[in-house]
């Protein structure tokens, strides 16, 4: 089976700066493409921070023009790139990622499990997102997604190899969490890698130690501060794991 690279991307976010929230995410997107990486996934709501009473006046359309860098970069390097941030709908706003393409197309998938509360200032989406990605298939996944087994579960019935969540989670919600998805790469024979914020954002402070886990168990893991890439190659049949500083 031919090589591949995924990754998520530990950063921090500052609030309400879409321009500089774009420059930390170029430098990413380019240390990832100088290391043969496929497809990275940035955490939740990543281009606006976590700030759900600002969500609709900050919320992206797919074709916003304020993702213009981010789309230039993707064709430029040849890598497929998902941001996190608000999408504008004629109602609430979705807590949305936003996939974009090597060829310039872009692509959106709204979360569709919201936290207690979220529902103030967002609605939900009713469709899983995967994409093939050379010979494996890949689906997403944001935050409270992956708190719901039928999620996992449906996007393994779509025929998902690896399942990347884009998250906001806090000390007291990680080892919940992160069992949960372990679980999933378990059951479901799915890489399952996890991107997470590493610095407050809006009134939460994340805890960092963004991962990934095989079937047969946690494969790799940032700490809780460090801006980096948490990447998994695919050689052979197998994963390998490898944490780059940012």
């Amino acid at each position: 089976m031919k090589n591949i690279k995924v990754a998520v991307a530990q950063i921090a976010s500052v609030d309400g700066n879409v321009a500089e929230n774009i420059a930390v995410h170029m430098n990413a997107i380019e240390k990832a493409a100088s290391v043969g990486v496929s497809y990275i996934v940035f955490p939740e709501l990543s281009l606006t921070g976590y700030l759900p009473e600002c969500a609709s006046n900050l919320a992206f359309t797919v074709d916003d023009k304020r993702l213009q860098p981010l789309i230039d970069i993707a064709k430029l390097n040849k890598i497929t790139i998902g941001v996190g941030l608000p999408l504008l709908t004629t109602g609430l706003p979705h807590i949305g990622l936003a996939i974009i393409y090597p060829t310039g197309r872009v692509e959106s998938y709204a979360k569709m499990n919201l936290h207690s509360g979220e529902e103030t200032y967002f609605s939900v989406g009713d469709k899983r997102h995967s994409f093939q990605l050379s010979n494996i298939m890949v689906a997403n996944a944001i935050c409270a997604d992956t708190n719901h087994i039928e999620h996992a579960k449906g996007c393994a019935e779509l025929g998902a190899d690896v399942y990347m969540a884009s998250v906001l989670i806090t000390a007291g919600g990680y080892d919940a969490d992160t069992q949960l998805m372990s679980s999933y790469a378990r059951e479901f024979n799915m890489l399952v890698a996890m991107a997470n914020h590493n610095r407050p954002t809006g009134n939460w402070d994340p805890v960092g130690k963004s991962a990934i886990w095989t079937k047969s168990g946690q494969l790799i893991c940032a700490d809780e501060t460090q801006n980096a890439l948490v990447i998994a190659e695919r050689k052979d049949n197998d994963w390998i794991g490898q944490v780059i500083n940012l």
